[in-house]
């Protein structure tokens, strides 16, 4: 007991290199430092889809500008759903071709592993109509259960799937057969994730292990075996060429490292989160170059800023939420709302309320207009080469796309003349508590603080118009005395 006391340190602590010091910077100006969190509208929710119970460390859930895939338990086992993102209720119809519970999906064409199988299905167009139960390709070459899949990221119909019997198969699914295996791991492989061009693959292993692959001929370039940080799960940082991995001190304390992806010999930062057992999930945009960090059961969200001069990780804010998540779905870029300047959401699994709410972070703006500097060109859906390009030695970059063509400035908002009824009000030392209802939480505070600077933007507006008329009317007046005879 004292010695797990003494673990659990009072603050959040970086360390880089040798050196130790608290996380909290000075101040540094950010366009990125108000960012919220903003819980979607109730009719925004999915309600009532029974979400699996599965205990796998996985999401569970996969979203797309169209679709959004979550398993779900039943009797049978195997199944999930797929409902349209603008569909208010979800459909009753599911994919159930498995007979086993499904431990991860995936959308583009969307994928299901169960057990030694990788299963491809084709949504059609508008969403599933009835249960489908023919997959558009079924995928065998692992001898023992799959545990993760992962798409490349610029080209088409390259799959990577990794399994318990510590290989990674990388499929073409134009051929529907495996075309490279990865056997370079010991143990069970945790986690994937890959570069800007998909010409290097990061896996964590549970063999406390960080590697950074060449993929197509499976040479380890970069090897880290992580003795004081347990690794769980890595990510790439964009084009910065930096890795970010989460898992435990220690001290079982829950840690984040930055590493060098050139060299792995010791992390450029490490920093204590908290003494919570569940596992971090590490979402990065690289576009804002934010990092979110969201932990399995948790109920927040921490979100940091990622640069390249020391300390490399600003905290910026945290969203916060009573309800635990059991998993988390990210829309990807060209899917957000742009009008409302979102940057970032996610779809948060809550299986005791048997609910699917979307989390929107926001940047405030007081602007109506395209805000340039937080949407640069981003990742596209047209792939950049084909499998057979990128197996013969070629990589680039992904396609980039302007989300300015899906913006729509907001409906100006058309006031009606309410019914009058009796109001009730209550007076306590002069003040209507009902009329001035104080915010009982950060988010609302900030809603408010927002809608009275565009309420004093509105008025200020209107009172140079009105001055304006003014002077053009005292002009007319001295015109109208100028012409009478008289100046009568």
């Amino acid at each position: 007991l004292l010695l797990n006391s003494r673990a659990i340190p009072p603050t959040p602590l970086l360390r880089t290199g040798t050196e130790t010091m608290s996380w909290r910077p000075t101040y540094r100006s950010s366009k990125f430092r108000n960012v919220y969190g903003k819980v979607g509208n109730r009719e925004h929710c999915f309600d009532g889809v029974p979400i699996t119970k599965n205990v796998h460390d996985s999401h569970f859930c996969t979203v797309n500008s169209k679709y959004l895939a979550v398993v779900t338990e039943s009797a049978g086992g195997g199944s999930f759903i797929v409902i349209p993102v603008k569909q208010k209720m979800p459909s009753v119809q599911a994919v159930c071709g498995h007979q086993g519970n499904d431990t991860s999906v995936t959308v583009h064409r969307l994928v299901t592993v169960w057990c030694r199988q990788v299963r491809v299905w084709e949504i059609p167009e508008g969403g599933l109509r009835r249960n489908m139960t023919a997959a558009l390709l079924e995928l065998y070459g692992h001898s023992r259960r799959v545990g993760l899949i992962e798409w490349h990221p610029t080209s088409s119909g390259i799959l990577f799937s990794a399994g318990y019997d510590y290989k990674v198969l990388i499929w073409n699914l134009e051929l529907g057969e495996p075309v490279k295996m990865i056997d370079c791991h010991t143990d069970v492989i945790l986690s994937m994730s890959f570069n800007t061009d998909g010409s290097l693959m990061a896996t964590s292993c549970k063999d406390r292990s960080l590697r950074v692959i060449e993929p197509r001929s499976g040479r380890v370039l970069q090897q880290a075996s992580c003795k004081n940080h347990r690794v769980n799960r890595v990510v790439f940082l964009g084009n910065m060429k930096r890795l970010l991995t989460t898992g435990f001190s220690r001290w079982n304390t829950r840690q984040i490292a930055l590493w060098d992806q050139e060299d792995l010999s010791m992390p450029m930062v490490e920093e204590d989160i908290d003494g919570l057992s569940g596992m971090l999930f590490p979402f990065y945009d690289a576009d804002t170059h934010m990092l979110y960090l969201a932990g399995k059961g948790d109920g927040n969200i921490r979100y940091f800023e990622v640069t390249t001069e020391k300390p490399y990780l600003q905290h910026l804010m945290e969203f916060r939420s009573p309800a635990p998540q059991k998993g988390l779905g990210v829309m990807p870029k060209h899917g957000l709302d742009v009008g409302a300047c979102e940057v970032f959401r996610f779809y948060k699994l809550i299986p005791l309320k048997g609910l699917i709410e979307p989390i929107s972070m926001i940047v405030p703006r007081r602007s109506d207009t395209y805000q340039e500097d937080i949407y640069p060109m981003t990742a596209g859906t047209e792939p950049a080469l084909s499998a057979a390009e990128w197996l013969s030695g070629i990589n680039r970059d992904p396609v980039l796309m302007s989300l300015k063509e899906g913006y729509s400035r907001p409906n100006q908002l058309v006031f009606k003349a309410p019914v009058k009824k009796e109001k009730k009000s209550m007076v306590v030392n002069g003040i209507d508590l009902l009329e001035n209802v104080p915010p009982r939480t950060e988010n609302e505070m900030l809603r408010m603080f927002f809608r009275q600077q565009e309420e004093l933007r509105r008025l200020k507006e209107e009172l140079a118009s009105k001055d304006v008329r003014i002077r053009q009317l005292e002009l007319e007046l001295n015109n109208l005395k100028n012409l009478s005879p008289n100046g009568v």
